[in-house]
């Protein structure tokens, strides 16, 4: 990995799962790590349930909006995770790759996403302790 990590994450419609988790990643370890998400079959817009959901926890995704997976992302990231939605990916060597196996929020309402936005969180937390941890702590 370089002096500053990259990380894509990568789900069928870059909508919920990758969204959140790209969020998460961006709030929670600011400048140190270069965050990306995209999806293979971008949906039209981000799930307002994981828009909202994130919204109770002080994150704004609404600008937000689902990207289509490329190949070039796949070689500018050093670490690819993939959110359990049999998605693939190009593979390279050099890469890590991960398949975080999470809920999928699609129809679903803020009451089922909370839970899926606070398992993301907790494995971003693990994340950035692997590739990422504060020099200030």
């Amino acid at each position: 990995m370089t002096d500053k990590p990259s990380v894509l994450f990568v789900c069928v419609h870059n909508a919920g799962r990758s969204q959140m988790a790209a969020a998460w990643l961006t709030h929670l370890a600011g400048d140190r790590v270069e965050v990306r998400s995209a999806g293979s079959q971008p949906a039209g817009e981000v799930n307002p349930a994981a828009v909202e959901a994130m919204r109770e926890v002080g994150i704004d995704m609404s600008a937000e909006v689902p990207k289509v997976l490329t190949v070039d992302a796949v070689k500018a990231s050093d670490v690819v995770i993939t959110m359990g939605c049999g998605d693939t990916c190009p593979v390279f060597p050099g890469k890590r790759y991960l398949d975080w196996k999470l809920d999928d929020p699609a129809g679903q309402g803020v009451d089922a996403v909370r839970p899926i936005r606070d398992e993301i969180r907790n494995r971003i937390e693990g994340l950035i302790a692997e590739i990422a941890p504060d020099p200030a702590a």
